[in-house]
């Protein structure tokens, strides 16, 4: 059962003020539940989508035994011990065209990769290691008996779980389901994300900027990352800073949305109604996370959607929708194999300045080289600096309780997820 964001307030851990890094994921958990309507597509255009059933083989895969390699087919037992075997050729199989002879003492077959093991062969010699002249075919005794044959059912049996309810349609599992003869699976149904930014010094791509305008590029990188995310985007543009926009904002992204997602307006400033309008409309759960970059960061409910107020800094988007927004997402999805990205141990090659007191997101560049893993940050960290993002392949993740970091130091760094 589902927690309720007022349910979720009253525990004893809970501060709305400063939620730390893990305890808001744990919280956000907590409050989600998957969407439950499916649809059945064609399995080309079922990729990056989420199964809502169990997918069952229905046959036997491979459905005989056959050669994993093009060589010669024969009886192990036919071999004599210590030596070279001379065997008689009677038939050939190839992938599609088996051989259906019989094959009697001290004969072989030529047996090409995905050929039908002829009835009787339970070996296959590799061609390389095979010479055939005037007397026959010359087999040595190096070889175990079933060795280079692959079995019927040996991938999956008829009735063999081939893919879990809730895991994601990747690629190869487009061609497992294409191998079984499935055409159609079901799946969740896309997930609506309606997003908006605020603010009134954003413009459009395309205008000509004013003193103190700049382009609002926090809609395009939310837009992508949702669109990577397998999620229907809902673009509603930008909304000026005015209780009356940014009630209007709300309420248009909540009426038929699953998510609504913000950026910008959740700090504390005169100007920023995201709260007021939150208060009105919905119930929120934090507004901080003692996290950098990303601090300002809400969670919450508006209209029965689940509600993301993301910071407005460009990196800080970022940040708050990989290490919060995605895993979330994907639950929503009915996803159940989703994993954050995983960390790895480096070495950082240069100084990182760090309070403690908040965990931090440093911008990172891993390399592999004669000294091992080795991580060094983009430089300048400012949550503004959006270009560092395109430089970055991971995070540096510096806990908590961790003040400045020397070079020589192990650190964690938590890979981007398919890049950024």
């Amino acid at each position: 059962m589902t927690t309720t964001i007022r349910e979720l307030s009253c525990a004893d851990d809970y501060d709305p003020n400063s939620m730390p890094v893990d305890k808001a994921r744990d919280f956000i958990s907590k409050a989600l539940t998957p969407i439950t309507t499916t649809e059945r597509l064609h399995i080309r255009a079922a990729l990056g989508r989420v199964l809502a059933q169990d997918v069952v083989s229905p046959l036997d895969v491979p459905g005989h035994d056959n050669s994993a390699m093009d060589g010669w087919a024969y009886r192990h037992a036919d071999l004599v011990s210590g030596g070279v075997t001379v065997m008689q050729r009677v038939g050939t199989s190839y992938a599609g065209k088996p051989y259906f002879g019989a094959v009697g003492h001290a004969e072989c077959v030529r047996i090409f990769t995905g050929a039908v093991m002829p009835a009787g062969c339970d070996t296959v010699a590799m061609q390389e290691r095979v010479t055939e002249d005037s007397l026959g075919v010359h087999i040595g005794n190096d070889l175990k008996a079933g060795q280079n044959r692959r079995f019927r059912g040996e991938d999956l049996k008829t009735g063999a779980l081939a893919l879990k309810c809730g895991s994601l349609v990747s690629p190869a599992a487009v061609g497992l389901l294409a191998s079984l003869g499935i055409a159609e699976v079901s799946v969740y149904r896309k997930l609506r994300v309606a997003f908006f930014s605020t603010g009134d010094e954003l413009k459009s791509i395309g205008s000509t900027l004013g003193a103190g305008e700049i382009y609002d590029s926090n809609r395009y990188t939310i837009y992508s990352m949702l669109e990577r995310a397998g999620c229907q985007p809902i673009d509603l543009g930008n909304f000026v800073d005015t209780p009356e926009a940014i009630r209007a904002g709300f309420q248009a992204a909540s009426a038929n949305a699953d998510v609504v997602i913000t950026s910008g307006g959740v700090s504390v400033g005169e100007a920023d109604f995201i709260k007021q309008m939150l208060d009105e409309l919905g119930e929120v759960l934090f507004w901080k996370i003692a996290m950098k970059p990303g601090r300002p960061m809400a969670y919450g409910k508006v209209g029965g959607a689940h509600f993301f107020g993301l910071p407005g800094n460009p990196v800080a988007v970022m940040v708050t929708f990989y290490q919060f927004v995605r895993s979330a997402l994907a639950t929503l999805q009915g996803r159940t194999d989703y994993m954050l990205p995983p960390t790895v141990k480096a070495t950082l090659v240069n100084k990182i300045k760090k309070m403690p007191g908040r965990t931090e997101f440093q911008r990172g560049v891993l390399t592999v080289g004669a000294n091992g893993v080795e991580v060094r940050t983009t430089g300048d960290q400012g949550s503004g600096i959006l270009s560092s993002m395109t430089q970055a392949n991971c995070f540096v993740v510096l806990a908590t309780d961790v003040g400045g970091v020397e070079p020589g130091a192990i650190v964690d760094a938590q890979m981007f997820e398919g890049g950024m």
